[in-house]
């Protein structure tokens, strides 16, 4: 699979690509978020690891511009401890984020996260055979799509798996636990708010087709697909 490296950290991309590279990944690093930008939109990869400061264009614009026309799946790098890149990133439509400076190994299962599901939907191909329907919202399996009244709904990878999740277990409380460790990847960390954030991004996207709220909050244990009107 080939990944795109925006940094403009020379020793780290170079670091960061022998690694990969070892691991099976093809990798394309450039420095400035300009070109960063210029290269996501005009070539196919499958996944971009984005810095937040870059010299010309900021990971957030580049972030901001790429959603306009692109679902590639995106791990912000952040400063550590600097909560506000996360969540903004979150909110832009990254998928994951991984602070500075962080373990090659968590990194790698972070990738592999992601990758995972590009494996799969390859693997299942365009078959729309398996689809689940609840309270206007349609989850194709498959094709791994999702409909609110036959209109799809322009989400990100880490997005549709965690509405999917949730309609999957429409009735049920699913824990942040749970999407965490079954979306992501990984354990939900002390004052995490990934899980939050995608779940207000599934909302407003949800709330353009002027319909009810689908899903509710479980204070301090998770949420909820609601079944019923």
């Amino acid at each position: 699979m080939k990944l795109l490296m925006i940094d403009d950290d020379t020793g780290l991309c170079e670091l960061l690509s022998e690694y990969l590279t070892a691991q099976g990944y093809q990798v394309e690093c450039v420095h400035d978020g300009e070109q960063g930008l210029k290269q996501a939109l005009s070539q196919e990869y499958a996944l971009i690891l984005l810095d937040v400061m870059l010299p010309k264009l900021d990971g957030f614009e580049v972030l901001k511009q790429l959603r306009q026309t692109k679902l590639t799946p995106v791990i912000m790098l952040t400063a550590k401890g600097e909560d506000f890149d996360r969540i903004f990133g979150l909110e832009l439509g990254a998928d994951d984020y991984i602070p500075k400076p962080f373990n090659h190994r968590e990194l790698l299962a972070r990738v592999k996260a992601i990758t995972r599901r590009i494996e799969h939907i390859t693997n299942l191909g365009n078959s729309t055979a398996n689809k689940l329907s609840v309270n206007n919202i349609v989850i194709n399996l498959a094709a791994r799509e999702a409909y609110v009244d036959e209109h799809p709904l322009s989400l990100t990878g880490t997005e549709y798996e965690v509405l999917a999740l949730l309609v999957k277990s429409a009735g049920e409380v699913v824990s942040k636990e749970q999407i965490s460790e079954q979306v992501l990847g990984r354990r939900l960390a002390s004052f995490d708010r990934s899980i939050d954030m995608h779940v207000s991004n599934i909302r407003k996207k949800i709330a353009e087709f002027n319909i009810t709220e689908r899903i509710k909050t479980m204070r301090g244990t998770g949420y909820v697909f609601i079944q019923g009107e």
